[in-house]
């Protein structure tokens, strides 16, 4: 019955009607990249279909931009300097975390940056911190914008 009350809350503040079966700190690392890959995937499809040209080629080639792990990587340099003492916490328990695999097309650096990143976004979405999640999501688009709109992406 615990798990109920817990839910309700979430419930009114989510789209989505199932929380973490346990608090988000004790979750496993991998497991909260799992579901924050999930969620930047969606917050980059948005921001794709927000811009002009509609054609599904040209939106995958634009979200694979920003979803693959080099850009991550990336993006998860430019959030350092401004993450909280939790925050960096959170990314160096991501970067640690062995997952037994690794991503086709980044070396083993950037893609433990990548899985930090991840890791933090599904945090920050498990504790319900919206308007932080939004600030780091909004600049992980900021640097690579003219990249973007010029066809010249980094990844």
């Amino acid at each position: 019955m615990e798990r109920d009350e817990q839910a309700v809350p979430y419930l009114q503040a989510n789209l989505f009607s199932f929380p973490p079966s346990r608090e988000p700190r004790l979750l496993n690392p991998l497991v909260l990249a799992y579901v924050g890959d999930a969620v930047y995937e969606v917050f980059i499809r948005q921001y794709v279909v927000s811009q002009t040209n509609h054609r599904p080629n040209h939106l995958h080639r634009l979200s694979t931009r920003y979803v693959s792990a080099k850009a991550q990587a990336k993006a998860l340099q430019r959030w350092l300097p401004l993450l909280t003492e939790e925050e960096t916490d959170i990314v160096k328990r991501g970067r640690n975390a062995k997952s037994g695999t690794t991503a086709k097309n980044a070396d083993v650096l950037e893609y433990r940056h990548s899985t930090a990143f991840e890791c933090l976004i599904g945090y920050l979405y498990y504790t319900q911190r919206w308007e932080r999640l939004q600030q780091l999501l909004m600049l992980s688009l900021e640097r690579d914008e003219t990249s973007t709109t010029t066809g010249k992406g980094d990844a």
